[in-house]
């Protein structure tokens, strides 16, 4: 089933600002909180600060009329720099491989593509981009 949610990144306190949201909304996380400490080893990449292994990498809220509220921590020791207009994304999650690739080409019209589209880790078929206007998107399709 497609979807349309919000993303938010944060500089280091996901899981207390998720704490309070779950506090006002009064619903459960989806899939729990996820963990950088869960990424699997890449010896591509260096491996995950001790520092950041427990801090969120993604987790999922819902809020009312099913959208969902999700969430990382962002932190500098991997490169980033979180500050207002960047640490928020519309996420969209459309029900095909094919309506994906199409959304974010669609997108990419005079865009900053921040990441192709491509298979995932994760299980997902993934890109971001900043449109032409300065905002932040996220397309994702999982097969269910």
């Amino acid at each position: 089933m497609s979807r349309i949610s919000t993303y938010v990144n944060f500089p280091g306190n996901a899981e207390a600002a998720f704490l309070f949201y779950q506090s006002i909304f009064k619903t459960e996380f989806v899939n729990g909180i996820q963990r950088f400490e869960e990424l699997p080893v890449d010896v591509n990449q260096p491996p995950i600060p001790e520092s950041i292994k427990q801090q969120v990498l993604h987790i999922e809220l819902p809020l009312i009329n099913n959208h969902t509220l999700m969430a990382s921590d962002a932190p500098a020791e991997l490169g980033f720099t979180v500050s207002t207009g960047n640490n928020m994304h519309i996420c969209v999650e459309p029900d095909s491989k094919v309506e994906a690739q199409r959304i974010f080409d669609g997108l990419s019209d005079n865009a900053v593509i921040t990441m192709p589209i491509q298979d995932m880790f994760w299980g997902a078929y993934y890109g971001t981009l900043i449109d032409q206007f300065g905002i932040n998107w996220m397309i994702s399709f999982t097969a269910k």
